[in-house]
């Protein structure tokens, strides 16, 4: 019987660079470590530790699992960009996995998902058996829902759940889309407050 296939996710959503090496439900590899920035030049040297922990190389992947938020906005670009990179470059199927459906992941039906959105708001998702409601952005004292809450995952096992989700979807064939960036609310950063250049004639 030939080995299940090699899925590598991974995530940089947050505080934090996560990834975890999958053949079927078994982890492999993983790692991860907590950082406010440094995403972009950290992620592809953790990716290629994560291969060389688990003695596999890029071209023995079947598949890619990125995280695709909500969450922070750079963080989510960056790690969508390089799975959109690595997917082209090695031939394979890179699949958006949001933080909602990582949440809720092996959690029995139904529940909310929560995704902290800071300024006392959250994103939330609501799983229901068999349908599966559009996020929406709330306050938290606005939540009046009977269902559990899941809302915590620790990075590591994110990563695997990203990868278990991506693995699934590549398995059940079909086309899949191309992983984009899930956003919720535009990005909050300050516009720059520098004066524009002087133009010379």
């Amino acid at each position: 019987m030939p080995p299940d296939p090699l899925i590598l996710g991974f995530d940089t959503s947050a505080a934090h660079c996560a990834a975890a090496l999958l053949s079927g439900n078994r982890v492999i590899a993983s790692r991860h470590e907590d950082m406010a920035k440094g995403q972009a030049e950290r992620l592809m040297p953790l990716l290629e530790q994560v291969l060389a922990d688990a003695g596999v190389q890029w071209s023995d992947l079947a598949g890619l699992g990125v995280g695709v938020g909500p969450g922070n906005f750079t963080g989510i670009r960056i790690a969508v960009s390089a799975a959109r990179g690595l997917a082209l470059g090695l031939g394979i199927p890179a699949v958006g996995v949001s933080m909602f459906e990582a949440l809720a992941l092996d959690q029995p039906r139904p529940l909310t998902a929560l995704v902290d959105a800071r300024r006392d708001m959250v994103y939330a998702q609501d799983f229901e058996t068999g349908q599966t409601a559009a996020p929406r952005l709330i306050a938290r004292s606005d939540l009046n829902n009977p269902w559990p809450l899941v809302e915590t995952l620790p990075e590591a096992t994110l990563a695997v759940h990203i990868a278990r989700i991506a693995g699934d979807r590549i398995q059940e064939g079909g086309e899949i889309a191309r992983p984009a960036p899930l956003y919720l609310r535009a990005a909050d950063a300050a516009p720059a407050s520098d004066p524009p250049p002087v133009i010379l004639p």
